[in-house]
């Protein structure tokens, strides 16, 4: 049985939002195909690695991306075709060495980052095991909690709310079904409670949850209580914020935006302690700018009853993190690989949190895919809780399936227990 690449072709197609991606197959000498693709996101750091595009307005508005499919098939390829799938590391460091850029612009993050994980999967296939247990090196013992994005914020007709996801986690579950029960039960029943404070339905948003019936964060934090309580679940389901505040951060006057006026980094950080105070919070992501560096570190500080984790902040780049933890600035990362470019790296910034007693929480992107690695790795990394978005729309339901069919393969295995990360 060998795992010697073989081939590698790449072409584009489309994500859960109709943009065009990166898409890599990977094919051993003895016939297993690893296939990975490259979602992005709609709120993207600065500093993560570049989605390459066209920028040709006669196709897809300027967003295919054939000169990073291109550059897979002419340049990746004949670089890493005999090498040995299963030597990840080794591989990634020729494509990192090929591309020769910080943020891999001249390959394209998109190219690199599908490659990567078209030969993680190519490995795991030859050692005919899942890729989550292939991930684990053993047998998996449980599986995360997951997290619903019920309310989405952004700019509306009427309103804007700044802060960009209000989030369940079902930890009091007890075991991943009821988790997921509890989950999807909530957000249907949240729309009953919108409804009734709007007087109408609430729309769709972007990312597939409601859109923010309130510019006001205690508001919505408020309907979300009452569906929960309507639910019979308080006190099982814990909050959690994505802040996104780069977004709306006004860097000519150093503000940030909060119930339709402009405020600065003290102001928003006492605003977020005092929500934290009224509502029991698992962690909150993204509060500052991605540059506020003394703004986190303050923050770390000043609110003690929940997890600050850095998103857009990190990207999951080792780099970052190190000093995020030197300035004692934040408790954990959101674990996105496709911000830093390949598998390894990840992998590497994983590793740097797990030994410093940092929070990894995996997450996928806003352009979704069904069979994203992320879930293999959440399961494979063991860890405690995770982001899988609203429960609408066939790539985040698969997400919650995979958690579902991975505990039903796997005897004795149950629901992570989060208690000792929660802060309140």
């Amino acid at each position: 049985m060998s795992s010697k690449i073989k081939s590698i072709h790449a072409r584009q197609i489309v994500d859960c939002k109709c943009r065009p991606m990166v898409e890599v197959d990977v094919v051993t000498d003895d016939g297993h195909l690893g296939r990975g693709c490259a979602p992005t996101g709609s709120s993207v750091g600065m500093f993560e690695s570049c989605v390459l595009r066209d920028n040709d307005p006669n196709e897809y508005h300027g967003l295919s991306v054939h000169k990073a499919v291109d550059n897979v098939n002419k340049i990746i390829a004949p670089a890493i075709c005999g090498m040995d799938a299963a030597r990840q590391d080794e591989i990634d460091q020729v494509m990192i060495d090929l591309d020769g850029t910080p943020d891999k612009s001249a390959l394209g993050g998109n190219a690199v980052y599908s490659t990567s994980i078209a030969v993680l999967r190519a490995a795991a296939e030859c050692a005919r095991r899942p890729l989550y247990q292939y991930i684990a090196g053993k047998s998996i013992q449980t599986v995360p909690i997951p997290s619903f994005n019920v309310i989405n914020g952004g700019h509306y007709t009427d309103l804007t709310q700044p802060f960009n996801e209000f989030i369940i986690m079902p930890y009091g579950a007890s075991d991943i079904y009821e988790a997921v029960e509890m989950g999807i039960n909530t957000f249907q029943e949240l729309e009953k409670v919108i409804t009734g404070y709007l007087g109408r339905k609430p729309e769709v948003a972007p990312s597939y949850g409601y859109a923010s019936p309130s510019e006001d964060a205690e508001v919505n934090l408020e309907l979300i209580s009452e569906a929960i309580e309507n639910c019979g679940y308080t006190g099982k389901i814990g909050f959690a914020f994505d802040c996104a505040s780069s977004e709306m951060y006004d860097r000519k006057t150093k503000t940030y935006l909060l119930k339709g006026k402009r405020v600065d980094s003290d102001e928003l950080i006492a605003y977020t302690k005092m929500l934290t105070e009224k509502f029991n919070f698992v962690f909150i992501e993204d509060l500052l700018d991605e540059e506020d560096w003394e703004g986190y570190q303050k923050a770390h500080k000043e609110i003690a009853r929940t997890n600050l984790i850095g998103d857009d902040f990190i990207v999951t780049n080792l780099t970052r993190i190190k000093r995020a933890y030197e300035m004692d600035a934040l408790d954990g990362f959101i674990l996105k690989p496709n911000q830093v470019g390949t598998i390894t790296e990840a992998l590497q910034t994983y590793a740097f949190a797990k030994e410093h007693g940092l929070i990894a929480i995996p997450s996928g992107r806003a352009g979704g895919v069904i069979g994203d690695v992320v879930m293999d790795l959440a399961v494979g990394l063991k860890v405690g809780f995770i982001k899988n978005g609203a429960p609408r729309s066939g790539e985040r339901i698969d997400k919650l399936n995979f958690l579902m069919r991975a505990c039903d393969l796997t005897p004795g295995c149950r629901l992570a227990n989060i208690r000792p990360l929660l802060k309140y």
